[in-house]
């Protein structure tokens, strides 16, 4: 696992795209969720292979993740969305404000997405909620987007939440 976490210390991700906005103003509206995913995807998606799917597929993953801000999110602070691009992945790294109480969530939610069992959890948990929760979401996007995440614990009050999605090898 340290190995791992090395490499993608080392590769050269380079910038592409990103947004800071009051916390309060994006849980003001859940439909900022879907909006700025969408204005993303289509920002970096237009040198693409197949840009119109890899702005679907893009739009998708940061919609999730921006609505797992919006689901436990405190309204004080601001998030910060930045898109880094190497090669054929795009790493998203998402800082909002964590209530202290949710921390403990967020380790243990982005741990089990690297385990051996994250199938079948990501299975049980899409067949028993009612409405996906988040650790069903970060389960989503290591199982069917094959991305890899990890978290950055700033200094409290926010975490930062980092995506690499290798949406260009993906096989829809």
């Amino acid at each position: 696992m340290v190995v791992a976490e090395q490499q993608r210390a080392e590769t050269p991700f380079e910038p592409l795209l990103q947004f800071e906005m009051e916390m309060g103003a994006f849980l003001s509206d859940w439909h900022h969720c879907d909006h700025l995913s969408t204005f993303m995807a289509r920002m970096i998606s237009h040198n693409r292979t197949d840009p119109v799917r890899h702005s679907n597929f893009f739009s998708s993953a940061l919609n999730e993740l921006l609505e797992v801000s919006f689901r436990g999110g405190s309204s004080d602070g601001s998030i910060g969305c930045a898109i880094y691009r190497h090669e054929a992945t795009e790493r998203v790294k998402l800082t909002f404000p964590c209530p202290p109480g949710q921390r403990q969530f967020y380790q243990e939610a982005v741990s089990k997405t690297r385990r051996g069992n994250a199938y079948a959890r990501y299975l049980d948990a899409i067949s028993t909620d009612f409405a996906p929760s988040r650790e069903a979401v970060l389960l989503d996007l290591a199982i069917n987007f094959d991305a890899e995440i990890h978290l950055e614990e700033n200094d409290p009050p926010t975490i930062t939440l980092v995506v690499d999605l290798p949406l260009e090898g993906i096989v829809s």
